[in-house]
């Protein structure tokens, strides 16, 4: 059963609407599906990124670096869950529709936030422990009268876009598998085309182009070559996993999944008739587990161009051929014509996890420049003109014939993650969301397959986080992010804007001469765009990862953008500066002298929880490692959460041995996504579990204490 929510309308306002609905309803395919291939105009922000390009720039500028101080806020929405919110919003006629955390959809009044209708798909909470990386969904799609949502657990759900009732619905993938859900789907021509993501805990990739209408599966196209025993799939993808895949993968990666999933970049070139798609990691990780140490495994790391009718394979550029470092090149695609060497070329963009930016010929895949690096790297020298292969360090080579421990930079948070970067024609830059840490590698040689969890085939110690708040502190000092200004053109930094820590949101670009980006400690900023140089900030009291859309109308412009901290460096990393408790998600929406204010919001204080019995050091140390196999991909490295999910050494379940076992073991709180293990821990394994992190609840009120003193 679904959960339809819809507000009635009332005054003018409502007319307005009732007769823009009706029209939608006429002329379904111009209003709703009005192709976005121009960038975004007053009409609105039509698709993700603001047109086919993706290039996530408008040419508003009544909102401009002269009078960005006299923003304020319009209006706001609050959510009901203040997990991740990654969506970049959508505005088509005078509406805003915009997908939250657990695959909901909102549709608001874009000029006063009045609630038109709410969709909740109601994905079961346990499919969230198959998110490797929060339970976000970063937007929706609009054609034809119609808004389109992928669910977290494999459904893609076409809505009625005036009243948001379902009107069909396409399962991708079977929800017992742990594949899951957080991308955007893409209009391309009559379809509606998704992927999926699960790579790390063992499955195999695939995009899916669906007919707008009906939701019959129109084609499919596989990203890795699946068990040879099972003969060809009949599918898009079968002639080339013949002819160039197959022939570079060696072992049992099928038992493995091989991985490759397509979790985000999605983009439709109308020059060339064709879908780019960003690949994703291997699976494992490992690449002397996963292929035996052999071949360049395509089409991991890769962009692939397929033919927009039939989903057959046209092109390839693989980024980092045999990936290992989890990789992906599924970071944002932008596509641009821009001048190389005194020709107009058209181009993709691509500035991926590996640190090195990308620009290729879209025409046929080639390198339209050498790539250089946007960030530190120390796993590559370079990209070898001619190969146009990444120049890899011995060293680095960590799951061939290396088993010490590698410490790279960029690793694999990546140099630059999901979080949407911008290009603006007026300077000519990209503007790019980066990140600088460190991540370990070594071969796990006593490695296991365990279906349906991570699978990584990474042993380093490197990963386990800090051990101490003085080891934190010194930690946290040696990582940061940015707003890298980027020319394309000559493959070179012009500027920077250098932030603390990491876990920044993606950038929106405009014509008055901006730039917005959200931070991790609430604040979202505005930057001109041609130095960089901060000029305003709202304390949004959630940061904001998600890029931000800007429309007009009625003559005035804003600027909206989804407020609520997570993802996977909000729930990974113990690197996050001052994490708090946060107010949920809301969507704000600014314009010129805009008069509306939050409600006051001050952190709950939530102490910590040790057991009144310091628990033996042989118990804590089998515990220590039980956590980090099992607990700590969502609680945090060394049990520090960034707060987007409960940090265990402040929960109150802690201090009983009874409840610890019902949540822990019986799953007592499955439908927040905390699944029960005990088809995996036994009871001594919970309890030791409970006993390491009371020791670290016990250390961390020790040193809040002396600080206190």
């Amino acid at each position: 059963m679904h959960i339809l929510e819809k507000v009635d309308c009332v005054g003018t306002k409502a007319k307005k609407l009732r007769i823009a609905f009706a029209v939608m309803a006429i002329f379904g395919a111009a209003s709703c599906s009005r192709a976005p291939t121009e960038p975004a105009s007053v009409e609105g922000w039509p698709t993700i990124g603001g047109s086919y390009r993706e290039d996530f720039y408008s040419p508003l500028k009544k909102i401009s670096a002269e009078n960005v101080d006299r923003l304020g806020l319009s209006w706001y929405a609050d959510l009901d869950t203040d997990r991740g919110q990654e969506a970049n919003p959508i505005i088509v006629d005078g509406v805003i529709y915009v997908s939250t955390a657990w695959s909901k959809v909102y549709a608001f009044d874009a000029k006063t936030g009045d609630q038109v209708w709410r969709f909740d798909p109601q994905v079961p909470g346990e499919k969230g422990f198959d998110a490797c990386c929060d339970v976000g969904n970063r937007g929706v799609a609009a054609a034809r009268g119609k808004i389109f949502v992928g669910a977290l657990d494999g459904r893609l759900i076409a809505l009625d876009a005036r009243t948001g009732a379902v009107v069909w619905t396409a399962k991708t993938f079977d929800p017992e598998t742990p594949y899951t859900i957080t991308g955007a789907p893409r209009i391309v021509k009559d379809r509606v085309i998704i992927g999926n993501g699960g790579a790390e805990y063992g499955v195999r990739g695939y995009v899916t182009a669906y007919d707008i209408e009906t939701g019959e599966k129109a084609w499919r196209f596989y990203t890795v070559p699946g068990d040879p025993a099972a003969g060809p799939d009949g599918e898009a993808s079968d002639a080339v996993m013949k002819e160039k895949a197959a022939s570079s993968w060696f072992g049992e990666w099928y038992k493995y999944g091989g991985g490759g999933t397509v979790w985000d970049a999605i983009v439709y070139d109308e020059d060339f008739d064709q879908v780019l798609i960003g690949v994703g990691n291997g699976s494992p990780w490992n690449y002397r587990i996963r292929s035996d140490g052999k071949g360049d495994n395509l089409f991991l790391s890769s962009i692939v161009a397929l033919d927009a009718e039939t989903g057959a394979y046209k092109w390839h550029y693989q980024e980092t051929p045999a990936e290992s470092w989890d990789f992906t090149a599924t970071q944002p695609i932008i596509l641009a014509d821009i001048e190389i060497e005194g020709a107009t070329r058209k181009v993709a963009m691509q500035a991926p996890k590996n640190g090195f930016f990308y620009v290729i010929d879209r025409s046929n895949g080639e390198l339209a420049t050498l790539p250089q690096p946007f960030v530190s790297v120390n796993w590559a020298t370079g990209v070898d003109a001619k190969t146009g292969r990444p120049i890899v360090n011995e060293e680095a080579k960590w799951s061939a014939s290396n088993d010490k421990n590698f410490v790279a930079r960029p690793g694999a948070y990546g140099a630059h993650s999901w979080h949407p970067m911008a290009y603006s024609p007026d300077t000519g830059l990209v503007y790019i969301p980066t990140q600088d840490h460190m991540f370990g590698y070594q071969d796990e040689m006593g490695f296991r397959f365990h279906a349906g969890e991570w699978n990584l085939g990474n042993a380093s110690a490197t990963n386990v986080g800090p051990t101490s708040v003085e080891e934190r502190g010194k930690s946290i000092k040696t990582i940061g992010a940015s707003i890298t200004a980027f020319d394309p053109s000559k493959q070179k930094t012009v500027w920077r804007v250098q932030h603390d820590g990491i876990g920044y949101g993606g950038i929106l670009a405009t014509g008055g001469n901006l730039l917005f980006q959200g931070e991790p400690n609430g604040m979202f900023s505005a930057y001109r765009a041609s130095d960089g140089e901060k000029v305003w900030s709202f304390d949004a009291q959630s940061g904001a990862v998600a890029a931000a859309a800007s429309y007009e109308i009625d003559g005035e412009q804003y600027v909206a953008v989804l407020a609520g901290f997570g993802g996977v460096v909000g729930i990974f990393s113990p690197y996050i500066k001052d994490p708090h408790v946060r107010p949920n998600g809301r969507l704000l929406v600014f314009k010129l002298d805009g008069d509306a204010s939050l409600p006051d919001y001050e952190p709950p204080e939530f102490p910590f929880y040790p057991p009144e019995d310091e628990a033996p050091p042989s118990q804590v140390a089998l515990g220590a490692g039980l956590y980090a196999g099992h607990c700590m991909r969502c609680h945090g490295a060394a049990a520090w959460s960034a707060g987007v999910i409960p940090d265990l050494r402040r929960s109150a379940v802690l201090i009983s041995p009874e409840a610890w076992e019902q949540v822990v073991l019986d799953g007592a709180l499955k439908s927040q996504g905390m699944v029960g293990f005990d088809d995996k821990l036994d009871q001594n394994d919970a309890e030791a579990i409970r006993a390491y992190i009371g020791e670290e609840a016990r250390a961390a009120q020790h040193a809040l204490t002396t600080l206190s003193e």
